[in-house]
């Protein structure tokens, strides 16, 4: 998967910045129920987590329990078709389904 990640990367300009296995990504309950378009957005990483945040659907929630803690060992298992773009550097962001791919980078979101 790691080649697929490089293509991405270099595809958009971005670093390849890859989670370690054990880092974690906040992950809404939505995406595991198939919920589409997926969005992904990645804030410096700090302590033991990735620094993504990945959500289905259009709204992004302000509920606090929005988010669930994930290995990113665990995210293919949850949906396979993230995968390609966690290895964005801080600051990308993504919006996908299978027909549809928009990536682009955010520097707003270095700043949380």
């Amino acid at each position: 998967m790691e080649i697929v990640q490089k293509k991405i990367c270099e595809r958009y300009g971005s670093e390849f910045f890859p989670p370690s296995d054990y880092d974690k990504v906040g992950i809404s309950q939505n995406v595991k129920n198939g919920t589409r378009p997926l969005n992904g957005m990645r804030i410096n990483p700090e302590h033991n987590t990735s620094g993504w945040y990945i959500w289905g659907g259009e709204i992004l929630s302000k509920d606090p329990d929005f988010f669930l803690p994930l290995h990113y060992s665990h995210v293919g298992a949850w949906e396979n078709l993230l995968v390609p773009y966690l290895g964005l550097a801080p600051g990308w962001r993504f919006l996908i389904t299978e027909t549809y791919e928009d990536v682009w980078f955010d520097g707003d979101n270095l700043l949380r």
